[in-house]
C-alpha cells in the first residue's frame, strides 16, 4: 500500500471518528453525519480497494485516459463540493429565516403599547419602510389622507437602520414607527410593517407606498377601493398605466421583460412587477411566505399567486425624489438581483 493511500486511510478514520464524535446527543442531526460520515467511509473504502475507482472510471470512459483514476476522483470531489456548498447554503438560509422572526418579534414587542393607542380605530394602514428618508417623510406624512370612503387610515413607519432623523419625524407628526438596528432591506422592513398589522384585528386593508415621495399619497384610494369592494386581494399600482416623470430607457426595458415573465409565472397579466405601491386584504396576506430582503414586489407578486389570491393593477403617477439619492443600484446589479428573487420565489 502506498503512502497516500496509507494517508487516505488514517484522514477517513479520522474524519469517520469526528463524525461519530461530534454529531451526537443534542448535536445529532442525520443529514449532517451522512454527508460527513459518507465522505469519511469513501474515502477509506477507497484507500483499501483503489480498483474500484477503475469500475466508475469506466463509466465516465476515463479507463483509457492517462491518469483516469485521479479524473475520477477529480469529477466525484467537485460533485461533492457543490453538494457540500447546496448542505451549507440550506443551513445558512435556515439560520437567516430565524434570525429574520427573531428580529421581528423584537419589532412587533416594541410597539406592542403604542400599537392599541395608534390603531384602535384605524380600518386602513399604510406601511413605509424607510431609510434615511427624514427630509422626504415631513411633505409625505402630511399628505397621508386620515380617511378613505369613511374608514379612517392609519400610518407605519418601519426605519431600516436610518442614521438621521427619520425616526424622530415620524414620531414628531404623531405616527406609529418601529426601528430596525440595522439597514436590513425594504423586503425585511415590509415583513416587519406586515407582522404588525397582521396582529391588529380591526385593520382590513394594508398598502405599502415609498418614503422618497415619488408615490402620491391622493392615489392611496385608488389602490384600495378594489380591496374594499371586493374585487381584488392584491393590487398592484403601475406606473406602466399611469405616469411617470423620470424615463430611464434601460430600466424601463428590464421592466417590460420582467413583468411578462412575472405575469406567465403568476397566471396575471401584469405591467409594473417592481412597484412598491400597493395595497392588499390583510386577511389573505397571512397565508403568504415572504423571505427575500430585497425587491420583496416580485416576491409578493408570486407568492401571492402561488396561494389563489386576486391579482389587479391600477394606474399611478410617478414622481421625482425631492431629497435624497435612490437605494436601488446600478442596472446590471439590480437585474441580476431581481432575475434571482424571481427564480427563488418561484422555485420554493
Amino acid at each position: 500500500m502506498s503512502n497516500l493511500r496509507i494517508l487516505s486511510a488514517i484522514v477517513g478514520i479520522i474524519g469517520l471518528y469526528f463524525s461519530l464524535r461530534f454529531y451526537r446527543g443534542p448535536k445529532w442531526k442525520r443529514s449532517n453525519f451522512i454527508f460527513f460520515g459518507l465522505f469519511s467511509f469513501l474515502l477509506i473504502i477507497i484507500s483499501l480497494y483503489p480498483d474500484l475507482l477503475n469500475s466508475f472510471a469506466g463509466i465516465l470512459s476515463l479507463q483509457r485516459e492517462s491518469y483516469g483514476r485521479l479524473l475520477f476522483l477529480l469529477i466525484f470531489s467537485t460533485i461533492l463540493l457543490w453538494f457540500g456548498l447546496l448542505y451549507l447554503k440550506i443551513k445558512t438560509d435556515k439560520q437567516n429565516y430565524q434570525l429574520d422572526l427573531l428580529v421581528r418579534a423584537l419589532g412587533k414587542e416594541s410597539v406592542r403599547g403604542k400599537l392599541k393607542e395608534k390603531t384602535a380605530d384605524k380600518e386602513i394602514a399604510v406601511i413605509i419602510p424607510a431609510f434615511n428618508e427624514a427630509e422626504n417623510l415631513k411633505g409625505l406624512l402630511k399628505k397621508i389622507p386620515k380617511e378613505i370612503k369613511g374608514k379612517k387610515v392609519g400610518v407605519l413607519v418601519i426605519d431600516d437602520g436610518s442614521s438621521d432623523e427619520t425616526s424622530q419625524v415620524v414620531q414628531e407628526m404623531g405616527h406609529l414607527v418601529v426601528k430596525n438596528k440595522v439597514n436590513r432591506g425594504q423586503g425585511a422592513a415590509s415583513r416587519l410593517g406586515y407582522d404588525i398589522i397582521l396582529s391588529n384585528k380591526n385593520i382590513k386593508v394594508g398598502a405599502t407606498m415609498d418614503a422618497d415621495n415619488q408615490h402620491l399619497p391622493e392615489e392611496i384610494e385608488r389602490l384600495v377601493t378594489p380591496i374594499l369592494e371586493d374585487k381584488y386581494d392584491l393590487v398592484i399600482g403601475s406606473r406602466n398605466l399611469g405616469e411617470k416623470e423620470k424615463y430611464n430607457p434601460l430600466r424601463d426595458v428590464g421592466l417590460s421583460f420582467f413583468s411578462k415573465i412575472i405575469s406567465f409565472l403568476s397566471g396575471f397579466k401584469l405591467t409594473d412587477c417592481a412597484s412598491g405601491f400597493k395595497a392588499f386584504n390583510v386577511e389573505k396576506m397571512r397565508s403568504l411566505h415572504l423571505r427575500e430582503d430585497q425587491f420583496q414586489a416580485a416576491e409578493v407578486i408570486i407568492e401571492a399567486a402561488k396561494k389563489g389570491l386576486r391579482i389587479g393593477e391600477v394606474p399611478i403617477t410617478i414622481v421625482k425624489r425631492k431629497h435624497g439619492k435612490s437605494k436601488k443600484g446600478r442596472d446590471l446589479s439590480y437585474a441580476l438581483s431581481f432575475a434571482k428573487t424571481i427564480l427563488k420565489t418561484w422555485w420554493r
